[in-house]
């Protein structure tokens, strides 16, 4: 198998750099992806990077990455409050799955401190802004690239 990972972002991620940037940063998404293609690089990782803002092609993007990548870095966006069907096609998938955002969301209103994907994934990193991104890479190295 390759050494691909994939980064999967979901709703509105497409708008950063634009929306609320004192909560998720001024950097665009072409940004992030920019910065996650050189960790990646630097970590010995190809990066399929991708965006959606509707659930079932997130899913899509989760079962296509069993096939095709070690693991899967997911910003699943306001998803990670929500979804039953992202939990269970995480569940799905035998690849790791790193949870991340750019905001502490924990430090944030009260509905987002619930995660129905964090029990299904290796872990979960919060807070750092679009590092939050390149931290996942580097633990996902650490922890998973045997």
């Amino acid at each position: 198998m390759s050494n691909r990972v994939s980064v999967i972002n979901g709703p509105n991620l497409n708008m950063l750099g634009k929306r609320e940037p004192g909560i998720y940063g001024d950097l665009s998404l072409t940004s992030i992806h920019e910065l996650c293609t050189k960790a990646g690089a630097e970590l010995g990782f190809e990066i399929d990077f991708h965006q959606s803002n509707h659930e079932g092609n997130i899913i899509d993007f989760l079962q296509g990455a069993n096939d095709t990548a070690i693991g899967v870095v997911l910003n699943a966006g306001a998803y990670t409050h929500t979804s039953v069907a992202l939990h269970d096609a995480i569940r799905s998938i035998s690849i790791p799955v790193i949870e991340v955002h750019l905001s502490n969301v924990h430090a944030r209103e009260k509905f987002r401190h619930k995660s129905m994907i964090s029990s299904v994934c290796q872990g979960v990193i919060c807070g750092f802004g679009p590092n939050s991104y390149k931290l996942a890479l580097q633990a996902f190295a650490e922890t998973n690239n045997s």
